[in-house]
């Protein structure tokens, strides 16, 4: 496939697409509703309905009887681990090996030319992205994500939380089911910004954006501090009525859905002609600039605050330009610390 019909490459071989990103036609005024309709499905394919799925899978096959949940145990929390580590190994690594193991769609919509792998740094564990990825995905990732979790199932199945059962508020629960990506990117938006504060910014976020060319891998590489904040959006269900199956769903829309953010690729080849967009490049920019796109497409937060980038000249030049305002606004002196964390050289 081609993919300079629909992008650029520039010298150093980064690759960037034509179309600027678009806003999802939702919390606009005046209201869209053709643009609206059109947009639909793409809220659900192909990434929603698969962490739904997931959500369903584990609730059939996986998780364990309520009985056995009322009692905090080591048994089924360390089974719960063990399930999340092979899920995440199968999906990441499905994504990796397909991508940059193998490499079987080269360096086509990459937006970085250079594969992690090709370059060794001392910003990470072993001198290796890859492995200190890897190793911060299992060790704290999977980890945290599997404590919430049991904690979240323990109280539903306690009654600290108010469990509603789909026979008696479908509405409302199909509603909340829907609600799951507006709730994860609420939360996201919320605390990246808290952490992009300088101070947390040095000593927890730095952590993920040493993966400034993302990959697969790097998708919860965190400090345990922000895989703590990132997966407690899953929360928010002991305190709205909710169902543990839609609780579920949010921590897979964390968990799995850190994936398409950090791929590295705008769209993923399947077969010969077929593509799925990864919906990554928003992102993307939010690693390659760390100052913009703190929030996602959905709810235009960073429209509304003055920090979104759509990826066009426009987007780079009025960054730019609030660079330097917030520069001349703030008087930076030397030995003053910016946003990043990083102090200005005298």
């Amino acid at each position: 496939m081609d993919d300079l019909l629909c992008g650029t490459r520039n010298k150093r071989g980064d690759w960037s697409p034509n179309e600027p990103i678009g806003l999802a036609p939702v919390f606009v005024l005046p209201p869209r509703p053709k643009a609206f309709l059109k947009w639909l499905p793409h809220y659900f394919l192909p990434w929603n309905l698969v962490f739904a799925l997931s959500a369903v899978v584990y609730w059939a096959w996986i998780i364990p009887p309520v009985e056995t949940m009322r009692t905090l145990a080591w048994s089924w929390p360390l089974w719960l681990y063990a399930v999340n580590a092979v899920a995440v190994f199968l999906f990441y690594g499905a994504f990796e090996l397909h991508l940059y193991a193998l490499k079987r769609q080269g360096q086509r919509f990459k937006y970085n030319s250079k594969f992690p792998s090709e370059q060794s740094s001392k910003a990470f564990w072993f001198q290796s992205q890859n492995l200190d990825n890897i190793l911060r995905t299992f060790l704290s990732g999977v980890t945290i994500w599997t404590a919430i979790e049991v904690l979240v199932l323990w109280a539903f199945a306690n009654g600290y939380a108010p469990w509603l059962s789909f026979g008696e508020r479908p509405y409302y629960l199909v509603a909340l089911a829907l609600a799951v990506p507006v709730i994860h990117e609420f939360h996201f938006y919320c605390i990246h910004r808290l952490i992009h504060i300088p101070v947390l910014y040095r000593w927890v976020h730095s952590v993920h954006h040493r993966s400034v060319n993302a990959s697969p891998w790097s998708s919860l590489s965190m400090h345990p501090v922000e895989h703590l904040l990132y997966f407690s959006t899953a929360f928010y269900h002991l305190i709205l009525s909710s169902n543990p199956i839609i609780a579920l769903y949010q921590l897979h829309f964390a968990g799995f859905g850190a994936i398409p953010g950090h791929v590295g690729f705008h769209q993923i080849e399947v077969g010969k002609n077929g593509l799925v967009d990864s919906h990554a490049y928003e992102h993307h920019l939010h690693h390659k600039h760390f100052e913009v796109n703190y929030g996602a497409a959905l709810i235009p937060f960073d429209h509304w605050f003055g920090t979104w980038h759509d990826g066009s000249p426009a987007g780079e030049a009025a960054m730019r330009d609030r660079q330097r305002r917030r520069l001349k606004r703030t008087a930076v002196r030397p030995g003053a610390e910016t946003i990043t964390g990083k102090v200005v050289a005298p």
